[in-house]
């Protein structure tokens, strides 16, 4: 659904091992000023982070934005929540769509579009062992396919 422009700024590799994607949506966070200058810096992880819907709004949790060097005491709290901004009409979407069982809100990318800092957030459904290995075999047998096509265009 949303395409990403700019200059992508930390990724969740693991989130499209762990669960199906099912759609995304871009979303904008509220930051404060040494949490922005920080995600310029590129000084941010997504890796065990998740979103929440609370009181009709949507929170990032677990998401560490690195301490500003030169922020001194206006620095902020690497991990705290921060609300994601969407539109009234997609919140009600996830919150229909999270209610039923296995789904969940996982942050995929954080980049920056037209100077502001937008995240990328899919709604997924976690995958079972199987699922992942099938996943891995597929990939492993596109991967030796495309060796094959290389190796004969070669020789």
């Amino acid at each position: 659904m949303a395409e990403t422009e700019g200059k992508v700024i930390a990724q969740n590799k693991k989130a499209r091992h762990d669960y199906f994607i099912e759609e995304t949506f871009e979303a904008g966070m509220v930051l404060q000023g040494t949490e922005i200058k920080s995600i310029r810096a590129g000084r941010m992880n997504l890796k065990d982070s998740f979103a929440r819907v609370k009181n009709g709004e949507v929170y990032l949790h677990n998401a560490h934005i690195s301490e500003y060097e030169q922020g001194n005491r206006y620095n902020h709290d690497p991990v705290r929540a921060r609300k994601l901004l969407l539109h009234k009409k997609q919140i009600n979407q996830l919150i229909g769509q999270t209610q039923q069982k296995g789904y969940s809100i996982v942050p995929l990318k954080v980049y920056i579009k037209n100077g502001f800092a937008k995240i990328l957030i899919g709604l997924a459904k976690g995958k079972k062992n199987f699922d992942k290995r099938e996943t891995l075999r597929q990939k492993d047998a596109k991967r030796e396919v495309e060796r094959a096509l290389k190796d004969r265009l070669k020789g």
